[in-house]
Order: C-alpha cells, then sequence, then structure tokens
C-alpha cells in the first residue's frame, strides 16, 4: 500500500473497512508515534506504526460531502481492526496485562496473538501521574529481572516518618505498619510507566500513544462489548469537519480491557449499562495535587519519606500531604484532599499553595526550584466501592475499577496485578474458545458470544490484592463520622496497630462526594494568602509547568448536557448556592463565572466560560459538581498534559 493511499469514498450507505492484518488506519503523523514512547520499538510494531499512517486521511469527495450536508460522525466510514485484546489506558494496569498476555503466548509457544493498547496522551507515560513510592510485589512477580532490564527504579525508600502539622509547628506520630516503606522505592510514574510501554513492545504488543478510547462498540444484540472506536480528529469547536479531518477507527475485539484510571469516561458508561455498582457503595475520591522540587545538597536526603495529617486542613476535612525525597536531588511534595469536603469556598491549589509556606515545608524548599506540576483525581472508596469487575466481553482493571490502598497511600503494585490476573483469564478463554469452534464458527464474529471474563473476579478474590484492601477496608470510611479526622484517626490506629481489620463489621459508605457539599450560606469563607512567586505560585503559572497542549478550534471536551437552557440552570445553581464552586476545585483554572453584561449574562450577573485548553485531565471537575451536569469526555488524541517527571 503507498503512501497515497485513500480510504474508499463512499459514505452513505455507512459500512465497515475490515483490515485483518496489520495494515489498519488510524496515526496522526503530527503526534508522537510509537517511537516517541520507546527508543527501541520491535520491528514488527514499526512496521504496524508505518502502515497505521497510510490509511488515515480521508478523500476529496467524502470531505465535500461533510461539508455539504449535516455532518453526522455515525454516518462516516471507518476502518476497522479485528485483535484478540484491546487495551483501553497505557498506564502500570494495562501495560501489565498486555506484557503478561504475551508472556502466556510465548509460554504456550504461540506468536499469534494481537495486543493492542490504546493511550490517549502523546507519549506512553505522560499523562501519568502519582505520589510515588512503588511497592515492587507485582513487578517482582510480571518481570523478574526488572533491574538487569533498567528499570528506572533507582532510590530505595530509606527511611519513613509521620507528623501532624498546626499551623506553625509539627509533632511526630505513630506511624502505622501499613505505611512501612521497607523495600519499596521512590520513583517517577510517568518514567517507569513510559519503561513498561518498551518492554511491551519488545514482546510485540502494539501499542500507540495519541489514540483515545472514545466510544463502546456494542455486540448487534446490545448485550456485550465488542470493542471501542478511537476519537475523531479535526472537528472544529461545532462538531464540523475540519480540512484536517480524520475519522477515528473501530478495535473489534474478542475481550476489551478498560485501564482508563480513575473515574474514566468510558469505564463510567459501561458501569452504567451493565449495572456494575449494583449492590456496591458509590466510589469515592481525593484530588492529588502535585509539585517536583529540585533543592539544596544540605536539605537533601535521598530516600526519606514523610506523610502528614493536620494542618492546613480543618478537622472536618480529610487530607494529608507527602514528602518524598527523589534521585538528583529532587523532592516529591504533594497534598490529597478528599472530595467529599463541606465547605464550597476550599480551593485544594490554594491550600497546597500556601502548605508550602508552613516551616517544615518551607525550611526545604527556600532556594529550590519547582520543575513540575501536576493533578488528579484518586479513588478512595476502597474494598467496598469497587464495582463488578467484568462484563460480558470485558473487564475493568486498575483505577478503572478502583484498587487503590489508602492507608498505605499505594496503588500500583495492585493495578498492575489487577491487569496481570484479567490478562490471565483473558487468555485461557480466547484460547478455550478458538478450540471449541470450528474455523467457520470462528470466521463469524457476529455469532459469537461474548467472551465471559468472570474468572477474572473470582481470580482478584483469591489473591493477595483482596486480602490487602479487605485488611483496611474500614480505615478510610471512619473518618465520615461527628468527630472528623480526631475520630478517624482514634478508630484508624487501634484498626490498624491491633485489630488488622479482623472484625465483622464493615463500615458503609451511601453518600456521593459532590452531596456533601453545603450551600454557601451554610458556611463561612476562606481567604488564602496571595502567591510570593518563591513557594507559591498563582494557578495558570503551575499549569504551564505540565505541559498541557491541546489542539486548537476543537470540540470542548467538557460539556454540559446538550439541552435548551443547560447553561443557564448550570450556572444560576452553582453560582448562587455554590459561589461558583467549580472555579475553585478544578486545579488547572478551566471554570471560571465571570462577571457579564447583557446578552453575554448566563444567569446571576455571571457568564459561565469553560477553558478547556487548560485541562490537565484530573478528572476532578465531574466527581464534585453539586449539579452533576459536567460530563468530561476525551478530547483529541495526544491533548493534555505531558508529565515526564511527576
Amino acid at each position: 500500500m503507498s503512501l497515497s493511499t485513500q480510504l474508499p469514498k463512499s459514505t452513505i450507505p455507512r459500512r465497515v473497512i475490515h483490515a485483518r492484518s496489520a495494515v489498519f488506519a488510524i496515526t496522526r503523523p503530527r503526534l508522537p508515534l510509537i517511537a516517541s514512547a520507546s527508543p527501541c520499538p520491535s520491528a514488527s510494531t514499526s512496521s504496524r506504526t508505518s502502515s497505521l499512517s497510510q490509511s488515515r486521511s480521508i478523500s476529496t469527495t467524502r470531505m465535500k460531502y461533510a461539508t455539504e450536508a449535516t455532518f453526522d460522525p455515525d454516518t462516516v466510514e471507518r476502518a476497522t481492526d479485528e485483535v484478540d485484546v484491546c487495551i483501553v489506558g497505557g498506564g502500570p494496569a494495562g501495560l501489565s496485562a498486555a506484557i503478561r498476555l504475551k508472556q502466556l503466548e510465548q509460554e504456550r509457544g504461540g506468536d499469534e496473538l494481537r495486543v493492542v493498547v490504546l493511550e490517549k496522551g502523546g507519549e506512553v507515560g505522560a499523562h501519568i501521574l502519582s505520589g510515588a513510592v512503588i511497592e515492587t510485589r507485582a513487578l517482582d512477580e510480571l518481570i523478574p529481572d526488572w533491574k538487569d532490564l533498567g528499570a528506572p527504579l533507582n532510590q530505595p525508600a530509606l527511611s519513613d516518618s509521620m507528623r501532624f502539622l498546626t499551623e506553625k509547628s509539627s509533632f511526630p506520630m505513630p506511624h502505622p505498619p501499613q505505611m512501612n516503606n521497607k523495600g519499596n522505592y521512590i520513583v517517577s510514574l510517568s518514567r517507569f510507566t513510559a519503561w513498561l510501554g518498551e518492554q511491551a513492545e519488545a514482546l510485540g504488543v502494539e501499542v500507540y500513544p495519541g489514540f483515545a478510547g472514545a466510544k463502546v462498540l456494542y455486540t448487534e444484540d446490545g448485550k456485550g462489548v465488542k470493542g471501542v472506536v478511537t476519537g475523531d480528529v479535526g472537528l472544529d469547536k461545532d462538531g464540523q469537519p475540519k480540512d484536517s479531518y480524520e475519522p477515528g477507527m473501530e478495535f473489534h475485539s474478542k475481550v476489551t480491557l478498560i485501564a482508563e484510571g480513575a473515574h474514566g469516561s468510558l469505564s463510567k458508561e459501561i458501569q452504567n449499562k451493565f449495572n456494575l455498582r449494583e449492590g456496591k457503595d458509590p466510589q469515592t475520591y481525593g484530588l492529588g495535587i502535585k509539585e517536583v522540587w529540585k533543592v539544596r545538597d544540605e536539605v537533601y536526603e535521598p530516600g526519606k519519606v514523610v506523610h502528614t495529617l493536620g494542618w492546613p486542613l480543618d478537622y472536618k476535612t480529610y487530607g494529608g500531604s507527602w514528602m518524598y525525597h527523589m534521585e538528583d536531588n529532587m523532592v516529591s511534595l504533594g497534598l490529597v484532599i478528599g472530595l467529599d469536603y463541606e465547605n464550597p469556598y476550599l480551593s485544594p491549589y490554594k491550600e497546597f499553595q500556601r502548605m508550602k509556606h508552613h516551616p517544615f515545608f518551607a525550611n526545604i524548599l527556600k532556594d529550590g526550584q519547582c520543575i513540575a506540576y501536576g493533578a488528579r483525581a484518586l479513588n478512595e472508596g476502597g474494598l467496598q466501592s469497587i464495582p463488578k469487575l467484568n462484563f460480558p466481553g470485558g473487564a475493568l482493571i486498575g483505577c478503572s475499577a478502583g484498587f487503590l490502598n489508602v492507608p498505605k497511600i499505594k496503588g500500583t503494585h495492585n493495578a498492575m496485578k489487577s491487569g496481570m490476573l484479567a490478562a490471565e483469564t483473558a487468555f485461557e478463554s480466547i484460547t478455550k474458545s478458538a478450540s471449541s469452534q470450528s474455523d467457520s464458527e470462528a470466521e463469524s464474529e457476529i455469532e459469537q458470544a461474548p467472551i465471559d471474563m468472570s474468572g477474572y473476579a473470582t481470580a482478584l478474590e483469591n489473591s493477595w490484592v483482596y486480602k490487602e484492601l479487605k485488611e483496611v477496608r474500614n480505615l478510610r470510611p471512619s473518618f465520615h463520622n461527628p468527630l472528623g479526622l480526631w475520630g478517624g484517626m482514634a478508630y484508624s490506629g487501634v484498626d490498624s496497630l491491633i485489630l488488622r481489620g479482623r472484625v465483622p463489621w464493615t463500615f458503609r459508605n451511601k453518600v456521593e462526594d459532590y452531596a456533601h457539599t453545603k450551600k454557601a450560606s451554610q458556611v463561612k469563607p476562606i481567604n488564602y494568602p496571595a502567591p510570593d512567586g518563591k513557594l507559591s505560585f498563582d494557578i495558570l503559572t503551575s499549569v504551564s509547568l505540565t505541559g498541557t497542549n491541546h489542539a486548537e478550534n476543537q470540540p470542548v471536551h467538557l460539556r454540559l448536557p446538550d439541552q435548551q437552557g443547560s447553561k443557564a440552570k448550570h450556572t444560576e445553581i452553582n453560582v448562587s448556592d455554590y459561589a461558583g464552586l467549580l472555579g475553585r476545585v478544578c486545579p488547572a483554572a478551566v471554570y471560571e463565572y465571570a462577571d457579564a453584561e447583557g446578552s453575554e449574562v448566563d444567569a446571576e450577573g455571571k457568564k459561565f466560560v469553560i477553558n478547556s485548553q487548560n485541562c490537565i485531565h484530573c478528572k476532578t471537575c465531574s466527581i464534585k459538581t453539586p449539579t452533576q451536569d459536567i460530563k468530561w469526555t476525551v478530547p483529541e488524541g495526544g491533548g493534555g498534559p505531558k508529565y515526564t517527571i511527576t
């Protein structure tokens, strides 16, 4: 196929273009390709990437149709590819699943299992943000020789401490056993994930950064999942095709693994479609805000791990901070605030900025340089909030399900293990399905029933992941009590140090995070100090450190309901009742309730403005908005932050 090859020109009626081999249509030359995610991609992956770029363009005839008629993306022809396993999300869970699948294939002597990983970040690891101290338990199982293979785990954790902060002082606290970091490593999770991507490619996994899973494909009867569609590229803000328009592609898969991370758009859809949350507690979340600093030699203590409770948060607000001394004089500093907080005047970003002026942190950061910033919502619900893990044709893995151990402040090892277990179930199910079908039956995709992934849920319940989460199941929910922080600390101390979760009760949570928010009339405003430009910064300065970029003139991916009056309704309620909460909770200045006059007024003398180009994909807005009318969808693939050292 030559580089000038075009997709077929007809657009009516809609039909599917099959591409069963490595020749399929979806790479955008202007975005980083596989080579940018790995310096040494496999030859097979490189050839697929080259083929990928050959048929992504659309013909003049199609563009003429699209511009002369009302454009409907559902009528556009889309190239399709049939694969064995399609994994949506190139984080630790998704890549661990991909690696394990190819390992199993090699163990069985095969070489035909097609595993595709779709990653919305422009590079593998670009959207990965975490503390992060890694427990290597899952990595040891997955890649025992990871040290020899150059995994970027270079700084072991050498000391642990926990402190309680008042406004001016700090005091040592007992250290819960879950927070023991002996044998763990302080890492850049972004770099570690990029390394996992290299290992996956070396095994023959097809990793495609810059391509977001935008839509779920269901079976003809709607009772199962048969794959996903990647996002269209080249639509303008009104959803009309530009000259650069390129349709997304359909991936039809025997098994679809959703590994988008916390509060992913496809995860939410699938959970609702298949009622996966029935009998489960609502998922609860925290917002983690992080900076990386280069500090002076005299204050740098490689391997030092510190966690804090207390100031700047009040006793009613769950949260805490960390400070990890990484390699090369770098310090990771962050604050996590539970999104079940009550006061709509609270700004997580500004709480973090003023926290750095506490003497405990200021003495470390003085004369240092802030070199990176980021933020991300994380699951805090624990065992009670994990949904049913499997659905017809696939499963939820990693933070799409929610395996974070909140008291341990770690989840990467659990996410990786969940991906490995899902891979083992998928491999056995695919192998069994293939051996039980005749050749003629195997060729009929429509007639095949979706693969049953229930074995994954059973395997997870029998694993160390389940045991670990069951032991700490009551610690985070214990903070939902009239005494707040004090009651939670008292119960957690007894449970973690003595009871170890061996109790007949399980604390439940039935309230969504947004529902905890009080009206502005019920609370007091919070006055935050102005940033000094040395230790604390204005929010746009911080956003500039994320490397965030979105293509211009594309559809806004943060959406209100497509109904007349939705913008006015949102503005009226959120301004009059909640003092414009979105303008404070967002850690990237995406939302504004700007003063307006005349026809520009949406409600309450304000115009609701969405600066979607600032979005760092934290998902907080759709979690905390009291009116629950913000829908987070994927922007064009490759857009968003570019984390490298975080």
